[in-house]
């Protein structure tokens, strides 16, 4: 390809067209035909390396056409173009060294960079003089690192050597040093990252597992070795055949998607943002399947490529730190059992055939990790073993009843489950052990609900089970250390983990399917029927809770009753409790916020007196209304009120507020509405921080309208505040209480006196006002490739005398606000709204009635509302 591109370059330039025309038109060209030969099928691996030889042929014709023979100049090309790699949109690094100062060639560098500019290459640059070389290497480990990549395309041979002998490891960046900045530099990378490279949008190149940790190995094996290629990894003993295979694969699947990422965006970009997935999922062959999305798959494939990246990267390392910190001086072995020893901290086996005669060492290993708090690790030449013959986890291997042993003995210690669970996934054990475990690693979910792969999920809900029972993580759910300290069997709770979403993407609901799994695989490990059954139900169920709490009014005891009647028992409902709050936290860290964690308090504390009470003597509301108005009412005697004047007041709410509001916000809202019959010629705006939700209530209280709730809401979204929960209550004198549960953005609690004050005149003073809120609403980046057609029912709520509209849309800002103004539109009143966030989709429900605060139940209104809404939100 190349040469036949030079050849026509040369006959244009001895035809005497202009040099920018001849050469910019080359460079075109050839950009073309890589892409196309992509596009057919090439590998990235071939075009990469084209692409760097056909830059190559340009750049050593352009520098003669600049600087003359004798100039005391080197162009050298350093970092991916140093190696050899082009892909379409990367930087052409080159390094322009001079003998002398850099000034005295000024006349010849501008016009050199201006025309590789003018022809279309995106050059990065840097000129220095031989000096200043090894200056700017000694001081920054970039420098140098580029400089390990370091390869000569033009004018002073000798001036080059040069270069290489005076930032050799002989003078600068000894082996020893260069390593562990190159260590630290990855350690301090990945945790941009939260050292995962299943990120919702990772990025190809510094994720981890991505191209950069292959690059690190490559740096460190040239540095200290002397080598040029990873094949010699082979010759040194650090690569198995069978291992750098794994290694080319790896990175043969990166290029591939970094280069069609580079051509689909036309620039340098790395990052595998939800706007790419989708399209270069179908560009690389995939289709959707019944159970799994086209771009999910391929999503699964890239999530796995990097584990394997990252596996071997962290073998790699550990065996350049022996070879290179240690100088293969290991400590004397101190023996554990027959099978394993420690030696400088690491857990090793006393011989490479451990394995091969006794496979069920495979799992004993992670057991004596656990009871060996004091051993760090495993050594890298125990992690090759193991990576060689864990294929003897086979059915044979799982019958055992040792090995079934084993397996459970492991999640009933007290210490380490978190590290054991991580290294058995990291290793491939998990996998091996448990089939279905295979079938969800790397697999993703295309949402911004679930920010982490489904197999890493699991892995974060048992880490998240584990510190339930950790006093120095106490703070973070208390409620959950002091139920996690009562339930009877601990391995119950984390095996009800391990399988609650194992059935993922198989097709079916996964709750049901993963509960079958479950019981199957509790009986045969030897656990009795009665917590076979708890486990499976915890997987079945374990999605109620959550549901129940954040879209049913759980301060109506009818609500309250149902959940009892289902959970049964105050044991059944601990582990559903803590499996609930582990597995929201380890979904979207993100999202867990005060509130969510309120809400489950309340729901496991109002079901746990109704399992105290007895199933058989449920809650009536008149009770709870009794109960809530005689707390509040002492309270407010105790402030000075008039009895009788409190009860004047009360008289003008409904049940339903009474039903709604606890004592606190009874006795709040009292205080702002006094005296009773008092007029409100204008609206009024409180804040208080509300105890009981853990969020800021935010009170709107006046005269009546239609627009009330959509301008609050259009205001609430202006000052970043999040919408937690909206009720709207209207008195028998015409007045709205409006309340707005809300946290910051970021899910964090309103602090502040100015920032309180800021928001009560800011949302006063514009609700007055007779301009309605304006703003452009602009769907953020992230949610607009999830933006889907809305979805409503409708539900008589016969008890409250009210119609639920449940709505499912497109999360957007200013979302409330336009519900609200297709409320107005219809003459609606809001009396309650429960509203829940899903990645990029809102599961809101709003409890309406007319202005008589009669349900909707005239079919065409109701066709009407939901067209309206559809109308506003699928525009």
């Amino acid at each position: 390809m190349i040469d036949p591109l030079m050849a026509t370059l040369d006959r244009r330039l001895e035809a005497g067209e202009p040099p920018i025309a001849a050469f910019k038109a080359t460079v075109r060209d050839a950009r073309a035909l890589l892409a196309t030969r992509f596009e057919q099928g090439t590998r990235a691996s071939v075009l990469v390396r084209t692409a760097a030889q056909f830059t190559d042929a340009v750049m050593q014709r352009v520098w003669p056409r600049f600087f003359p023979a004798d100039a005391g100049a080197s162009l050298i090309a350093v970092g991916g173009y140093g190696r050899g790699e082009l892909h379409p949109a990367s930087d052409v690094d080159v390094l322009i060294l001079t003998n002398d100062d850099p000034q005295s060639l000024a006349e010849y560098i501008e016009p050199l960079v201006m025309f590789l500019w003018d022809i279309g290459l995106e050059i990065g640059h840097s000129v220095r003089s031989l000096g200043q070389c090894v200056d700017e290497a000694r001081a920054d480990i970039s420098v140098a690192t580029n400089l390990v990549e370091a390869r000569w395309l033009a004018g002073s041979g000798e001036l080059y050597a040069q270069l290489g002998e005076a930032t050799g490891p002989s003078h600068i960046w000894p082996s020893r040093q260069f390593f562990s900045a190159k260590r630290e530099e990855q350690r301090r990378r990945h945790a941009k990252f939260d050292d995962s490279g299943h990120n919702l949008e990772p990025n190809v190149k510094e994720g981890p597992g991505g191209l950069r940790d292959i690059q690190t190995i490559g740096w460190v094996a040239k540095r200290h070795f002397g080598v040029s290629t990873m094949a010699a990894l082979v010759e040194h003993g650090f690569l198995n055949d069978q291992e750098y295979r794994q290694l080319k694969r790896g990175e043969e699947h990166l290029w591939r998607i970094r280069y069609a990422l580079h051509l689909l965006t036309g620039r340098h970009e790395d990052r595998l943002l939800f706007e790419y997935q989708r399209v270069l999922a179908n560009q690389l062959g995939y289709t959707d399947a019944d159970s799994n999305l086209a771009v999910e798959q391929f999503m699964q494939d890239y999530y796995r490529r990097v584990v394997e990246m990252q596996r071997l990267n962290e073998m790699l390392l550990q065996l350049f730190e022996e070879a290179i910190l240690l100088d293969n001086q290991l400590g004397e072995p101190v023996p554990i059992n027959r099978r394993f020893q420690a030696r400088s901290g690491y857990l090793e086996a006393v011989n490479s055939g451990i394995f091969a005669r006794y496979p069920l060492a495979m799992l004993e290993l992670f057991l004596i990790l656990q009871q060996n708090p004091q051993v760090l690790g495993v050594r890298a030449s125990t992690i090759r073993l193991i990576r060689a013959h864990r294929h003897l986890i086979d059915e044979r291997f799982r019958r055992d009843i040792r090995a079934r042993a084993l397996f459970l003995e492991i999640f009933r210690q007290r210490e380490g489950l978190t590290h054991a669970t991580r290294r058995m996934h990291r290793y491939g054990i998990l996998m091996r052990y448990l089939p279905a475990f295979h079938a969800v690693t790397g697999l993703m979910q295309f949402d911004l609900f679930h920010v982490y792969t489904v197999d890493e999920h699991i892995l974060m809900v048992i880490r998240n089970m584990r510190r339930f029972a950790l006093p120095k993580h106490a703070a973070e759910c208390p409620r959950c250390n002091q139920v996690f300290a009562r339930i009877p069997k601990t391995e119950l709770l984390y095996l009800a983990g391990l399988f609650h979403d194992i059935a993922k993407g198989r097709g079916g609901d996964h709750s049901d399917l993963g509960a079958e799994d479950a019981r199957e695989f509790c009986l045969k490990h030897g656990l009795s029927a009665f917590d076979a059954d708890l486990v499976a139900w915890l997987v079945k169920k374990h999605l109620v809770m959550s549901s129940t709490a954040q879209h049913r009014d759980i301060d109506d005891p009818d609500i309250i009753q149902d959940f009892a009647q289902m959970v049964g028992s105050q044991t059944r409902l601990d582990y559903l409790y803590l499996l609930t709050v582990a597995d929201m936290r380890g979904t979207n860290p993100g999202r867990w916020n005060s509130w969510k964690a309120a809400l489950l308090d309340h729901l496991h504390t109002r079901t746990g007196a109704a399992l105290e009470r007895g199933l058989d003597q449920p809650q009536e509301q008149d009770e709870v209304i009794t109960e809530r108005q005689a707390e509040a009412r002492v309270r407010l005697l105790k402030q000075g009120y008039d009895h009788d004047q409190i009860n004047l007041l009360w008289m003008s709410l409904s049940t339903d507020y009474f039903l709604q509001n606890s004592a606190d916000a009874v006795v709040w809202h009292t205080e702002l509405l006094w005296p009773p019959g008092k007029n409100f010629d204008c609206l009024q705006v409180e804040l208080r921080a509300d105890p009981v939700h853990r969020c800021t209530d935010i009170c709107v209280y006046g005269p009546d309208s239609d627009e009330l709730f959509a301008h609050s809401a259009a205001l609430l979204d202006q000052l970043g505040l999040n919408i937690l929960s909206a009720r709207v209550q209207t008195t028998s004198q015409g007045l709205s209480i409006g309340t707005y549960l809300v946290l910051e953005e970021d899910g964090t609690q309103i602090v502040g006196e100015e920032r309180v004050q800021g928001i009560k005149f800011y949302m006063q003073d514009s609700l007055n006002s007779s301009e309605p809120p304006q703003g452009v609403l602009r769907i953020p980046r992230q949610l607009r490739p999830f933006q889907t057609a809305s979805e409503i029912q409708f539900e008589q709520d016969e008890g409250r005398m009210s119609t639920l509209l449940r709505l499912k849309t497109s999360d957007r800002p200013g979302l409330l606000r336009l519900v609200g103004q297709a409320f107005a539109a219809h003459k609606l009143r809001l009396s309650d709204a429960r509203i829940a966030t899903a990645g990029a989709e809102a599961q809101d429900t709003f409890a309406i009635t007319d202005r008589e605060n009669q349900p909707i139940t005239d079919p065409e209104r109701l066709h009407e509302i939901a067209k309206s809404l559809r109308d506003i939100l699928d525009d």
